[in-house]
């Protein structure tokens, strides 16, 4: 049992590599299988949910959800080249979940991706004009983050993400909603969709 799991899972970091090199842009070819559904989708190769040209914000604040503790984020990681194979070692993760595939699995793109969390999602929110003004030059890292004044921590007791990727059977799509607290006290709300760049809806409330 434990010689299959390991192989299972050697074979689901495998896929993800190979999903990270074509950006989830692949098209998925039809072929003779039902949809299959395989677990272990939390297990990502990246720490957290902003990169170029996707940042969710309002007018006021922009969100960043962790998959991974931010702690073990390296200092010169670009946060907003967003893929990186030794997030793997950034352990535990935050979310778990599972892939929905139209043909066989990891021979050909999901079509959806779910994702929980897993009891204390870290979500941080800065001021969005603070951040367009980090990002200016094109890079933001851990450093510069921590070093907003605008700054608010805080962890998500729910997080729940369904994502449809591009080549999918269905428009490409981004849904997450996470609610929790701040360290100062503080409870949050965070909702966003996204389809396709030009449709985008973010709400972010404190209470």
């Amino acid at each position: 049992m434990f010689v299959q799991k390991g192989l299972e899972y050697t074979l689901f970091r495998r896929a993800l590599v190979f999903f990270a090199i074509v950006s989830l842009l692949l098209v998925v070819t039809p072929g003779a299988y039902a949809n299959v559904r395989t677990e272990g989708g939390g297990d990502v190769p990246f720490y957290a949910r902003i990169e170029r040209g996707e940042i969710y914000h309002t007018d006021e604040w922009a969100a960043i959800v962790f998959y991974r503790p931010p702690e073990c984020v390296p200092d010169d990681f670009d946060l907003l080249d967003f893929y990186d194979f030794s997030a793997f070692d950034c352990a535990p993760p935050t979310t778990d979940g599972f892939f929905i595939w139209s043909g066989e699995p990891w021979l050909s793109a999901p079509i959806q991706i779910h994702l929980h969390g897993l009891g204390a999602v870290p979500v941080w929110f800065v001021s969005w004009p603070e951040l367009q003004d980090a990002i200016a030059d094109d890079s933001l890292t851990m450093p510069e983050l921590e070093g907003m004044p605008s700054l608010l921590t805080g962890s998500a007791s729910f997080y729940k993400e369904t994502l449809h990727p591009t080549g999918g059977a269905q428009i490409p799509m981004i849904n997450f909603v996470a609610h929790g607290s701040l360290e100062s006290g503080q409870s949050f709300k965070v909702h966003v969709t996204l389809v396709t760049v030009s449709v985008t809806h973010v709400q972010i409330a404190f209470r």
